[in-house]
């Protein structure tokens, strides 16, 4: 049985990427969270994606959380102007604190830390640590070549194919809502058979 959202975190880039399109996507699912009344939780980033997601949220009214650890703020990559600002000492702090925050996870294009914070998440869920869904909005196509490799975990035998299906790829913030919210609340670890990942 589903249960409602009401924050999603997004884990997303510090830049832009090459393509605008990438921009104006993270704009429109801040916007989007925020008309639909789901508050954004997100690491405080002032640059690239990071800052198009939380603008769009703002710009609607929406609650916007930022978690950020300190070197960060140190260095001016934060942004000061959110519903509520979080410092922390660690990264780790920051993910733990997201997390704690969120109700589901959903990834847009982003590089090595992004790929980090996702997969960690994921991780999580399917070993119990954490039940809260997990999901890609599949911008163009962006995280297809990503997937599609991850399958070969499975071949391989490292990975059940119930994990693999238990996350929610989209490529419209609509569809992922409703993925996120149908495996709101069911732990894939409950559903899987003791021994292996």
């Amino acid at each position: 049985m589903s249960q409602a959202i009401r924050r999603v975190a997004v884990f997303c880039g510090s830049s832009p990427g090459i393509d605008p399109t990438w921009s104006r996507r993270s704009y429109d699912v801040g916007r989007g969270l925020a008309e639909r009344g789901i508050g954004l939780v997100y690491g405080a980033g002032g640059y690239g994606l990071m800052r198009e997601v939380s603008q769009g949220a703002l710009d609607a009214g929406g609650e916007v959380l930022g978690v950020i650890p300190r070197s960060m703020v140190e260095r001016e990559w934060g942004r000061s102007d959110l519903t509520e600002l979080h410092i922390v000492d660690t990264m780790h702090e920051r993910k733990a604190m997201m997390a704690e925050l969120a109700d589901a996870f959903l990834c847009l294009p982003g590089g090595l830390g992004t790929l980090e914070e996702i997969i960690e998440v994921w991780s999580w869920r399917h070993i119990g640590f954490n039940d809260d869904p997990v999901g890609f909005l599949d911008v163009e196509g962006f995280w297809t070549p990503l997937l599609d490799a991850l399958g070969g975990l499975v071949d391989a035998g490292f990975v059940r194919r119930e994990v693999l299906d238990d996350v929610v790829v989209a490529d419209d913030l609509d569809e992922a809502l409703a993925g996120l919210a149908a495996r709101r609340g069911a732990a894939i670890a409950d559903k899987l058979p003791s021994g292996g990942s």
